[in-house]
């Protein structure tokens, strides 16, 4: 158990008491300077058995569950303090020892202990619980901190794995053309260039980017594509205005990589729709793929959806849906999440 309040704060919550006691019993007294000095000895007396209750008994016996060791030990210092107290408002201040009460009350009657010891009690209660409270409030935000590092962390993480595994598939598309000796690889390069500068460098610590971009980035990969595959078709279909959309960086392009690579393998013509549209404040984003059945397809080794999942659940917490179907020979994708507008 770790308390960081700071010193000054203490010093401030102690004197504020101390001053409204003050002002308390000096007013009921009409006697301010009984007030001043038998504050002075109570608090002389409260402040140890506060801490003494938080540093001591409550980390060697409430934390570990000692609860029977825990009362006696709490007794015991009720019992020290209520002679400590007793004795020095007799002897310092006057033999009065309970001037509030409506007789006169000697030492050790059990109606002066039980009113002293609920009295120890009540600023007992009181000081720890605003100790205890803030000490609380600051861990919690500590914890949320560490919670957000170790999100941003694992996020990182998980985009940083995204960014190699394209950039293999894509090095794999540029050494195929190169033992071909064709004529593309100069494009591929110039078009390999620009993604590598926008994720990179345009992405790079950002957590949303706008949705247009990343569909300038997903075209420029089809580009790439097209030149790897003879016959493919691709069409995006942009049904709602996305001009002020963003979505987190590189999240679709692990399920466009999925259609190529699996919806190519023996396809001599692989047709890829795209589909875009807002609905009800959730982007919804569909690709549909045909394939050629084979017992690869069923086996995919990539890593790109599995992290797309995982980067969905950190960014968005249940609040997505991700469900893909086969109909036929046509693989449908479908993924909803809700929508962050710049306004």
């Amino acid at each position: 158990m770790k308390f960081e309040i700071k010193l000054q704060n203490h010093f401030w919550f102690w004197g504020v008491y101390f001053l409204l006691n003050f002002l308390r019993w000096g007013a009921y007294f009409n006697d301010y300077g009984y007030s001043f000095k038998s504050n002075l000895i109570e608090f002389a007396l409260h402040i140890p058995l506060v801490y003494f209750n938080l540093f001591v008994l409550v980390p060697k016996y409430v934390l570990k569950k000692k609860y029977y060791h825990y009362a006696l030990g709490l007794l015991l210092s009720l019992m020290v303090v209520y002679l400590l107290k007793t004795g020095m408002t007799y002897y310092i201040i006057s033999e009065n020892i309970w001037p509030e009460a409506n007789r006169d009350y000697q030492p050790f009657e059990i109606n002066h202990i039980v009113a002293v010891c609920i009295g120890e009690l009540y600023v007992l209660a009181m000081a720890s619980s605003v100790y205890l409270t803030l000490t609380w409030l600051k861990e919690r935000d500590r914890n949320r901190a560490l919670r957000e590092e170790q999100f941003k962390i694992k996020l990182k993480y998980l985009k940083n794995q995204i960014q190699p595994h394209f950039f293999f598939n894509t090095l794999n598309n540029l050494y195929a053309l190169s033992l071909e000796s064709s004529d593309k690889v100069p494009d591929v390069i110039i078009k390999l260039s620009k993604l590598m500068e926008y994720v990179l460098y345009d992405i790079e610590g950002t957590k949303f980017v706008p949705l247009i971009n990343e569909i300038d980035y997903i075209q420029n990969y089809i580009e790439i594509e097209k030149l790897r595959f003879e016959n493919v078709e691709v069409n995006i279909n942009i049904e709602s205005n996305i001009d002020d959309i963003k979505v987190p960086p590189l999240l679709f392009i692990s399920l466009l990589e999925n259609a190529f690579k699996h919806g190519g393998y023996n396809n001599d013509k692989l047709k890829i729709k795209i589909n875009c549209k807002i609905v009800d404040d959730f982007l919804h984003f569909e690709i549909i793929n045909n394939f050629v059945l084979s017992p690869s397809i069923n086996n995919p080794k990539g890593i790109g959806l599995a992290n797309t999942k995982k980067r969905l659940k950190l960014i968005f917490k249940n609040n997505f849906a991700l469900e893909h179907q086969v109909k036929f020979n046509y693989y449908i994708i479908q993924l909803q999440i809700p929508i962050y507008n710049e306004d």
